[in-house]
């Protein structure tokens, strides 16, 4: 194992902290003894998730057999991570999704014959549903449906901790809910300008306004408004990464699969103390820790928020600032669960999102983890397929010690190579060398350190104006 920079004696403190995270996280669990009835709203629906009870419904379009029932078993942990008890799931195979009611006639009766058996009070669809078909399957089955996108969006409200992640949350699901504002029964559809808008006349664009643009309205100044916040919180994560940059320390973002074992592996590899728990999207906020190499390279580790099949655009486009990290990383280990049933397709899912954040070009090693839960046959055939990878167990600690190798080799070397004698009174300057740089050899002499390495442009200019 490597020297650690940052394994100070607050490792009880983080252990309590970490404590308090999972109680706190599990009193958010739903009770599953109350009932969630399709209520007649007068105002906008806002669609605030209260899951207990719940059936799952997939439409098979394309792959394998294999293919759709992993993708409904991800979604039942979805739901079983948001709060939900799931009771039964149905799966259909289709050309497409039925425009009217995602699943078709037919099988909106099945379903509606599972709910009233269950006792089920929601609905979700392992697919992001149109406006009318979520309207259509409500008012057939008469219980709330809920689609695979405002699940996740749940999830991430549930978790999020940060002022950043809370204001990313937020965001995302206002871009979400202002394509699928509803009311019921002619609500809001009325129309009014003046004093009779309720107080909205001056701003309210007047006569002919109606209920459904007012609110659309205030949520588009609320987008503005969070968008704004998330610009001053960016300026602050820029400037930490720019500081980073000009002392020329290396960046290495732990990205991959959601409890694909991010934040255990960044507990191994620097006693972070993040958060672990065995559900999906346990981390959104991210954590970044020093460390360093063997030969003293001074590095850091930054877990990331985890991704998953059809991750929603909004999750992207709210969370790419977080997401950047990624982009903006000097190495990626890009962690995959050995022991998932479709681990490539964890990959392919993951490679998309670097593709939509522009990560693609960033030195990559494939983290095969849980080696100690997985099948030795789909951890050789992992290999053959990522010639680059290192298997590992987090949890064990089996493989560490080569992936540590592994980040060491990949890690960016020095660009300038420089032989000078660093007077004594300049120890800050042979301190930087030493955390930076990579010497190759180093001598005290009478009159100063004589020294050999490879160190950044910055350090270069500095040392050759001694």
């Amino acid at each position: 194992m490597t020297e650690q920079t940052e394994r100070p004696s607050t490792e009880p403190a983080r252990r309590e902290e970490v404590g308090l995270d999972l109680e706190e996280r599990n009193s958010l669990r739903r009770v599953a003894s109350l009932r969630t009835e399709l209520e007649d709203i007068t105002e906008v629906e806002y669609r605030q998730l209260r899951l207990e009870r719940v059936v799952l419904v997939g439409v098979w379009t394309e792959g394998s057999a294999e293919d759709a029932e992993n993708s409904l078993t991800e979604l039942k942990a979805l739901a079983e991570t948001a709060g939900s008890e799931v009771l039964d799931a149905l799966l259909q195979r289709r050309q497409k999704p039925d425009a009217a009611t995602y699943i078709g006639s037919g099988k909106v009766e099945e379903l509606r014959e599972a709910v009233e058996a269950s006792g089920a009070d929601t609905i979700i669809c392992d697919g992001e549903l149109a406006p009318s078909q979520m309207r259509n399957l409500e008012d057939r089955v008469k219980v709330k449906c809920v689609d695979r996108t405002a699940l996740i969006l749940d999830i991430f409200a549930q978790h999020a901790k940060s002022a950043e992640g809370k204001a990313q949350v937020e965001l995302a699901q206002l871009q979400y809910q202002t394509q699928r504002l509803r009311g019921w029964g002619g609500n809001l559809s009325r129309q009014a300008g003046g004093r009779a808008a309720g107080g909205e006349g001056i701003g309210g664009r007047g006569p002919g306004e109606t209920k459904l643009e007012t609110d659309r309205r205030r949520i588009q100044n609320k987008m503005a408004k969070l968008r704004r916040e998330l610009k001053g919180l960016r300026t602050t994560r820029d400037i930490k990464r720019a500081q980073r940059r000009r002392n020329a320390v290396p960046g290495v973002a732990i990205a991959g699969y959601t409890n694909a074992g991010k934040s255990s592996l960044l507990n191994q590899l620097t006693d972070a103390g993040v958060l672990v728990e065995d559900a999906l999207f346990a981390t959104l906020d991210p954590t970044t820790r020093r460390t360093q190499t063997s030969d003293g390279r001074v590095y850091t580790l930054s877990d990331t928020v985890g991704f998953v099949r059809h991750l929603p655009h909004q999750i992207v486009e709210a969370f790419r600032s977080t997401l950047e990290e990624v982009a903006d990383a000097d190495l990626v280990l890009h962690v995959v669960d050995g022991s998932h049933p479709d681990p490539q397709g964890q990959i392919a899912a993951v490679r998309e999102v670097f593709a939509e954040v522009g990560a693609t070009q960033v030195p990559e090693i494939v983290v095969i983890n849980k080696a100690d839960a997985a099948d030795p046959l789909v951890i050789k055939q992992l290999l053959a397929a990522e010639p680059h990878a290192v298997v590992v167990s987090a949890r064990t600690g089996q493989g560490i010690d080569e992936l540590l190798l592994a980040i060491e080799a990949d890690l960016p070397r020095p660009a300038v190579r420089v032989e000078v004698v660093v007077p004594y009174e300049r120890g800050d300057l042979l301190n930087q060398v030493h955390e930076t740089g990579e010497i190759e050899s180093i001598e005290h002499e009478g009159d100063g350190t004589h020294v050999v390495a490879r160190v950044s442009d910055d350090l270069a200019h500095q040392l050759q104006g001694l």
